[in-house]
């Protein structure tokens, strides 16, 4: 059957940007190098040209980026441990994710699972991705839609599901520009497993079908302190000699907010001169501007990376990457970055189970509802510049009562959405036995 115009006009523009984009994608990736050196690795895979050992008929996770990696883990192992003679693949696009996967996945379990960069979504690419691995099922995290994966996807009979998957009010006007196209990616979708309900009716105001379309909550309030964590920040504040010393955290920083942040540091040091900001950056390769930064502010510090301590400074750059879970149980106080600028914020959970007080600038957009959960508690403050960023940290700091509530508070608000990795794993089981994978059943099962 013959696509409609409207779609097959929107289909042909599309193939026209992706020629054009071409040679700007090996130009960014070569630029990219340069600041992080990962990024000039493995380019082969991201065209689809990928070693021949790989396992064939894998489930197929593309988790994108590191936060998507982290939350589709504790699913992705479950069922590796459920599946066991089942291949599966975790794609990315970046160093970071890579680095998660081959963290919490490849090496916990004996490198059972595989990895490669995904492709882009150029034609030829695809096709090679797809005669080369063959996937029995592709699973998509979050909101990560390409038309040419879809389309191959589904004229390979390769079912697809995207899980996890949010939708925000202004993401949603930006996919509607391209109605057509993008009612062909969700209809090609078997199910769209959303986090919240009014996430839900935005796919379906796009035009997924309604039996395809689910709330099953996020699988990031599901996320755990790993077994270390409590040694691991012991022995962070013996290295650095915190003492008394109160600690605050900027985590997850993009370019315009440090020096917001370090102008608030400089506020909050008039009142509490022993404080020290630990500030972690969203990505490393940025760690040299953003200590430039620290030094033009007139501040002392140190660096994570360094691996010796340096105690009694007032700016300890984290400049690593896997450790951010690490800092927020060291600090107190927990401000999360994309906030003060136009990035839409980062996920406050991380800094929730290490039970922080959380504060954030006016820009939530990614992450509405979470920020609400947080919000309606009354452990998340909204603040708009370094003066009322300042104020609220020195609250905070100098309140240990209030401090430890707000901590519970967050605490509460993620025990009370827990469970969502539990009902994506039912789903995906589900999936993968009318697939024909053979089940090993939980030991109260064969017990049964």
């Amino acid at each position: 059957m013959e696509a409609p115009i409207a779609l097959r006009c929107w289909r042909g523009l599309y193939a026209v940007l992706l020629l054009l984009a071409r040679p700007w994608v090996h130009l960014r990736l070569k630029l990219r190098a340069r600041r992080d050196p990962e990024y000039g690795r493995r380019i082969e895979e991201r065209f689809g040209h990928l070693d021949p050992d790989l396992p064939k008929g894998a489930v197929w996770f593309h988790t994108v980026s590191a936060g998507e990696t982290i939350a589709a883990a504790p699913i992705i192992a479950r069922l590796a441990e459920t599946f066991p003679e089942q291949p599966v693949l975790v794609t990315t696009m970046t160093p970071t994710g890579s680095a998660q996967v081959q963290a919490r996945l490849m090496e916990p379990l004996d490198n059972r699972i595989a990895h490669v960069y995904a492709p882009y979504d150029f034609p030829d690419a695809l096709r090679r991705f797809f005669s080369a691995l063959e996937p029995c099922l592709l699973v998509l995290m979050e909101t990560e839609l390409w038309p040419n994966m879809l389309r191959l996807a589904s004229e390979r009979q390769v079912p697809a599901l995207l899980v996890n998957a949010r939708l925000s009010e202004r993401s949603a006007r930006g996919y509607g520009r391209i109605g057509p196209l993008t009612a062909d990616m969700l209809a090609r979708l078997k199910f769209i497993a959303c986090q919240y309900p009014d996430h839900a009716e935005r796919f379906l105001a796009l035009g997924a079908p309604a039996d395809r379309v689910g709330a099953l909550g996020s699988v990031k309030f599901d996320v755990e302190l790993p077994p270390d964590h409590e040694a691991r920040v012991a022995a962070l504040r013996q290295d650095w000699a915190i003492g008394d010393r109160p600690v605050w955290i900027a985590g997850s920083t993009h370019a315009g907010e440090e020096t917001v942040v370090l102008e608030a540091h400089g506020m909050l040091k008039a009142q509490f001169p022993e404080a020290l900001l630990v500030l972690a950056p969203r990505h490393p390769e940025r760690r040299d501007a953003v200590a430039q930064l620290i030094d033009e502010a007139g501040f002392s510090q140190g660096r994570l990376s360094h691996g010796d301590a340096v105690p009694g400074v007032d700016v300890l750059l984290a400049d690593t990457m896997g450790e951010l879970l690490y800092l927020y149980g060291f600090s107190q106080v927990a401000f999360l970055g994309g906030s003060l600028v136009s990035v839409g914020g980062h996920n406050p959970i991380e800094a929730a189970i290490c039970a922080q007080p959380l504060v954030m600038g006016p820009e939530t957009f990614n992450f509405p509802d979470v920020v609400a959960a947080f919000s309606d508690a009354g452990c998340l403050t909204l603040v708009q510049d370094a003066r009322s960023l300042a104020d609220v940290i020195a609250g905070h700091l100098g309140d240990q009562a209030l401090r430890e509530e707000l901590g519970r508070k967050a605490e509460q608000v993620v025990a009370r959405n827990r469970g969502a990795t539990a009902r994506l794993e039912k789903l995906l089981s589900a999936e993968l036995q009318a697939l024909g994978a053979r089940h090993t059943p939980p030991p109260d099962s064969k017990r049964a």
